[in-house]
C-alpha cells in the first residue's frame, strides 16, 4: 500500500516534476496534509548541490527516473498525468511545452488536471524568460526594501519571503482552490500561475494601505514593524545574545516597561522625538542581563517579549516541545507538518525520496507500467 499518511489531502494525486526551490516545498506541503506525490527525477539529478538523503523538501514523496528528452519521456509522464488530480513544474515558461508536458497535452489526456505553474516572474512579461532567484524577485516588489536599518544596505531574509511564502505558499494556496473547482459541479481542470513576484508583492497589501494612510514611510528602519520602533525590534543581551520585542497595544507596553524597569524614559512612547533616548535606555537594561536571565524575567508575562533562538536551539524551546512543533524522523530533528487538523492530521511517513528508489511501488500502485523502463526497473 502506498503509505500517503492520513492528512486531509488522502486520496489525492500529484505528480511533481523535479526542480529545486519552491516546487519542491510546494509538492513537500500537499505531501505532508496527506497527498500521494511522485516525483518525476532526472537522470542526473535537479543540480542542487545537497545530499539527497537530507532534502527534506523531498519527504512524503516517492520518486521515480524518466528522461524527458528521451524518446517516450514524455509519454511516461502522460500517463502519470492521466492518474493524477495536480501536477507541478518550475520550468522557465516554454520548457514544458517543448518537452511535451505543457498544459495542453497534460489537460487534454485529463481534463480535471490542476496545473500548476512554479516561476519567479511568471509566465509573461519583459523578464519572464529571464534566470532569477528569491533576491531579485522581492527586490523588484519592493518587498526587500522594507527590511533592515535606516541608512543601512537591506537584509536579505534567506530565501523564505521570496521562494516559500511568495512563491510555495501562493502555488499550494492555489492549487487547492483550482482542485476545488475542479471537483465541484460542472467543473474542470486549468492552470495555476503562481509567479514569486505576485506572492512577494501580494505579501505587503496591509503595507502600501498604510502607506496610502500615510502612517508608513517609503523607506527602511523608519517605521512601526520594521525596526523603526523602540518597542518593536531586537537588542543584545550581556551574554551576546539577543531579545525580541513585540510590545505595541498599550497593555503590553506597560508590562513591558515594568519588567524591564525603565522607569521615566517609559513616558517616550508616544512623542517620537525621544524614541532615539528611548531606544538607548532598552538596549542598556537588556545589556545587564544575559538572555537566560532575561527569558527568566518575561516567562510567563504579556509584555511580548522572546529569546531569539538559532535554529539547533529551537526545537528545545518549551512552548515548541510540548506542542511537537518539532519532530525526528529517519534521525533527523525537522519542523513538523502544519497547519494542524483535528480529524485528519498531517504526518511525516515518508523519508527523502532518493531519485527513482519508488519506481517500481509507483508503477504498481498508479497502474502505469510504463515507468518501469530499463534504465529504472533496478532501482525500485
Amino acid at each position: 500500500m502506498a503509505a500517503t499518511g492520513s492528512g486531509p489531502l488522502a486520496g489525492v494525486r500529484v505528480v511533481e516534476l523535479a526542480g529545486i526551490g519552491p516546487g519542491p516545498f510546494a509538492a513537500m506541503l500537499l505531501g505532508d496534509l496527506g497527498a500521494d506525490v511522485v516525483r518525476v527525477d532526472r537522470p542526473g539529478g535537479a543540480g542542487l548541490a545537497i545530499d539527497p538523503a537530507y532534502d527534506l523538501t523531498n519527504r512524503n514523496k516517492r520518486s521515480v527516473l524518466v528522461d524527458l528528452k528521451a524518446d517516450g519521456g514524455a509519454d511516461r509522464v502522460l500517463d502519470l498525468v492521466e492518474r493524477a488530480d495536480v501536477l507541478i513544474e518550475g520550468y522557465r515558461p516554454g520548457v514544458a511545452e517543448r518537452l511535451g508536458v505543457g498544459p495542453g497535452p497534460c489537460l487534454a489526456r485529463n481534463p480535471k488536471l490542476v496545473y500548476g505553474r512554479m516561476t519567479g516572474w511568471g509566465q509573461e512579461g519583459p523578464l519572464a524568460q529571464r534566470a532569477g532567484h528569491d533576491i531579485a524577485y522581492i527586490a523588484v516588489t519592493g518587498t526587500l526594501s522594507m527590511i533592515g536599518k535606516v541608512g543601512e544596505p537591506p537584509t536579505v531574509p534567506a530565501n523564505l519571503v521570496g521562494d516559500y511564502a511568495g512563491g510555495s505558499l501562493y502555488l499550494v494556496v492555489g492549487i487547492l482552490a483550482a482542485l476545488h473547482h475542479a471537483r465541484g459541479e460542472g467543473g474542470g481542470g486549468q492552470v495555476v500561475d503562481a509567479a514569486i513576484t505576485d506572492g512577494a508583492a501580494h505579501l505587503a497589501t496591509m503595507i502600501h494601505g498604510m502607506m496610502a494612510a500615510g502612517g508608513w514611510q517609503d523607506r527602511r528602519g523608519t517605521n512601526l514593524l520594521d525596526g523603526g520602533c523602540p518597542f518593536y525590534g531586537t537588542y543584545e543581551t550581556a551574554d551576546g545574545q539577543y531579545m525580541a520585542v513585540g510590545a505595541l497595544e498599550q497593555r503590553f507596553y506597560d508590562e513591558f516597561t515594568g519588567l524591564l524597569g525603565l522607569g521615566d524614559t517609559a513616558a517616550a512612547r508616544g512623542d517620537l522625538t525621544r524614541w532615539g533616548e528611548l531606544r538607548d535606555a532598552v538596549a542598556r537594561r537588556f545589556k545587564e542581563r544575559t538572555r537566560a536571565e532575561w527569558t527568566a524575567v518575561f516567562e510567563g508575562s504579556d509584555a511580548c517579549v522572546a529569546p531569539v533562538l538559532s535554529l539547533r536551539e529551537a526545537p528545545g524551546h518549551p512552548h515548541l516541545a510540548a506542542r511537537s512543533t518539532f519532530t525526528d524522523h529517519g534521525g533527523i530533528t525537522q519542523p513538523a507538518p502544519a497547519p494542524r487538523f483535528s480529524v485528519t492530521p498531517g504526518s511525516v511517513t515518508r523519508p527523502p525520496a532518493m531519485p527513482g528508489a519508488g519506481t517500481d511501488e509507483v508503477a504498481r500502485d498508479w497502474d502505469v507500467p510504463s515507468i518501469r523502463t530499463d534504465d529504472t526497473r533496478g532501482t525500485g
